[in-house]
């Protein structure tokens, strides 16, 4: 397992340096980086890693939601609430529903087994673009329309909705009936989440009279019980977990003395450093890329297809809102990225011996390979030209 772990972090960040030094994001090396050590190219990494991989990403997850629900103003966010609300579903449900009407033909599928291939594609990678988000946030690109905190509040209930559905529609393709309770879960799922993460962060300013070191493990250890909530009330009612973290570390910016909530933000931000390596270079690991020259160009327009209806879907969250066409623009390409999501249930189907399932994660894993570098690249090459910067315009550097 340490000479895994020594493999993810030195190749990890050695590759992540030589994209950034030739203009690419980092993630990109670092997802390559995932393919080539993981089990389907070199088999570099020790099972031991591999077999608690799905455990370490989320750990990864919580450690940049936490930096985000710090970094997160509220009354920013207020001020966008019905478009970031609309984000959290409307993009989703536009490619779903593209992969319901075009995958029959395009692919030669059922109809139910296209609403699961929707399922498993529509969801928006907050690994991707939380951070980027956070990113934004720090050097006041979009700040002034809150347009990070929209897109990071958008992405992290996307996901909530997505696997709902996912669930729905694999039931569905085993011979099962959709339930009208199956969709109530989703606002169910969100609610008791936000609440649940709002109560144990209060609880933690009234109680907490530790060290700032100190405070990020507490912090830490809270987030990870809650996300055993999640687990432990499966079946009983729906818990968002990730939504938890975020709300939690909402309240601890809002009850906290600015200063700590500050130092906490700034302590999370070193922790990432570490956290993004384990995140994308175990995401890679779980790409097989020998599926993805068998989805052959069909594949591709599909989620090409996919993609212009979930663009428009995100227009028409942007409507009747103060953003102008560069910022749209920008929602568009920060929805475009899919990681995490797909990494963690494109291959649910296959294991559940669903006809489709083969299909399903060559489709996943080639959105994969495409969208999140595309996402990623996109999103780091056009925010100084599409996004103001607060007290300048659109395209001043904040370092300049």
């Amino acid at each position: 397992m340490l000479t895994s772990l020594a493999f993810i972090f030195l190749a990890g960040l050695a590759m992540a340096a030589v994209c950034e030094r030739i203009g690419l994001p980092r993630i990109i090396g670092m997802l390559f980086t995932g393919i080539v050590l993981g089990p389907y190219v070199l088999n570099l990494l020790d099972p031991s890693i591999l077999g608690i991989s799905s455990e370490l990403r989320q750990m990864a997850l919580i450690i940049i939601l936490l930096k985000a629900g710090l970094s997160l103003n509220l009354a920013d966010l207020k001020k966008v609430g019905r478009p970031a609300m609309m984000m959290a579903f409307v993009p989703a449900s536009f490619e779903i529903f593209a992969f319901f009407l075009f995958a029959p033909y395009v692919l030669g599928i059922t109809r139910v087994e296209a609403a699961v291939m929707g399922a498993v594609l529509g969801a928006v990678s907050p690994a991707v673009v939380i951070p980027r988000m956070v990113q934004l946030m720090e050097n006041s690109y979009g700040t002034q329309k809150s347009i990070p905190q929209m897109i990071m509040a958008g992405a992290s209930c996307d996901d909530i909705f997505v696997i709902v559905l996912f669930t729905t529609f694999v039931r569905m393709a085993q011979g099962g009936s959709a339930k009208a309770s199956d969709f109530v879960q989703i606002p169910i799922s969100i609610v008791f989440g936000v609440v649940l993460g709002a109560a144990a962060g209060y609880a933690y300013t009234c109680a907490h009279c530790v060290r700032n070191s100190m405070k990020v493990i507490l912090v830490l250890g809270l987030s990870f019980l809650l996300m055993a909530v999640e687990t432990w009330l499966k079946g009983i009612v729906s818990v968002s977990g990730l939504l938890a973290v975020v709300s939690m570390a909402c309240m601890l910016k809002a009850k906290c003395v600015p200063e700590v909530s500050k130092r906490l933000s700034e302590k999370f931000g070193k922790l990432w450093l570490a956290a993004e390596v384990v995140l994308f270079v175990l995401v890679g690991a779980a790409v097989d890329i020998r599926y993805t020259a068998s989805a052959g160009a069909s594949a591709l327009l599909m989620i090409g297809i996919a993609l212009l209806f979930r663009a428009a879907g995100v227009f028409l969250c942007m409507a009747r809102t103060q953003l102008n066409k560069k910022e749209r623009l920008f929602c568009v390409i920060a929805y475009l990225p899919k990681a995490t999501v797909q990494a963690a249930i494109g291959s649910v189907p296959l294991s559940l011996g669903l006809p489709c399932g083969q299909l399903v994660l060559s489709v996943a894993v080639l959105a994969i390979l495409v969208t999140a570098p595309i996402g990623a690249i996109g999103m780091d090459k056009t925010y100084r030209r599409l996004l103001v910067h607060e007290g300048g315009a659109a395209g001043e550097n904040p370092g300049a």
